[in-house]
């Protein structure tokens, strides 16, 4: 049975991970025949907001312990990643994936990515294994790994950075995936677009189903 390594942000579109794309990745290894194992990186939240409102709030919060309320409980401090236990590495999109897991929704191009993120990404790309990123996460991805091919749907700020970094974008709609065979990375618009939850649905079984075939 494959098992993937399901990287999280948090909790929460705005600050974390969006839960929408967390949820249908995991539900979609599941009913592919795969299991997986949830991550996040023992740091704190860039900043936390209120979802009702939009606005800032006047609090800290962890970015593993917020992913936790996704995974419900069962999560791992990234630092714990190796990649020999696992056949792939997945990132779902939201906001916290470019706050705190790069500074990519601050810095653009020249983006920082945490040095956890970048190792595990290192190495499983060293171990030529599937890497999947859907989102905004394939911004950090062609950080990491120079002239890789990804998708962010349209969104013309966000290819602009990317291809600042030497990545090669291609556009897409919803459901699409763009499959860098040569990278083994996988990618797919998801939220960037205008989407319903239907369309994230079809984003993550299309991009687990397209890196079922590599593993």
């Amino acid at each position: 049975m494959k098992k993937f390594a399901v990287v999280l942000a948090g909790c929460g579109v705005y600050d974390g991970a969006e839960i929408h794309e967390a949820i249908l990745a995991m539900l979609a290894i599941k009913r592919q025949g795969g299991e997986y194992q949830c991550f996040a990186p023992d740091i704190p939240q860039h900043h936390v907001i209120n979802h009702l409102t939009g606005e800032e709030a006047n609090e800290q919060r962890n970015v593993l312990v917020e992913s936790a309320r996704i995974a419900r409980g069962e999560i791992k401090s990234l630092s714990d990643y190796k990649v020999e236990d696992y056949d792939a590495l997945i990132f779902p999109g939201g906001f916290g994936a470019a706050k705190n897991l790069s500074t990519v929704a601050f810095d653009g191009a020249d983006a920082k990515v945490n040095p956890e993120v970048k190792r595990v990404v290192e190495e499983t790309h060293q171990a030529k294994k599937p890497i999947g990123a859907l989102c905004i996460t394939p911004a950090f991805i062609a950080k990491i790994i120079e002239g890789v091919n990804v998708t962010v749907g349209d969104d013309e700020g966000t290819i602009k950075a990317i291809e600042k970094m030497a990545g090669k974008h291609v556009k897409t709609t919803h459901g699409d995936v763009v499959v860098d065979e040569d990278n083994m990375v996988f990618t797919t618009p998801c939220y960037m677009l205008d989407a319903q939850i239907t369309d994230i649905d079809d984003g993550a079984s299309n991009i687990v189903a397209e890196m079922m075939k590599y593993m």
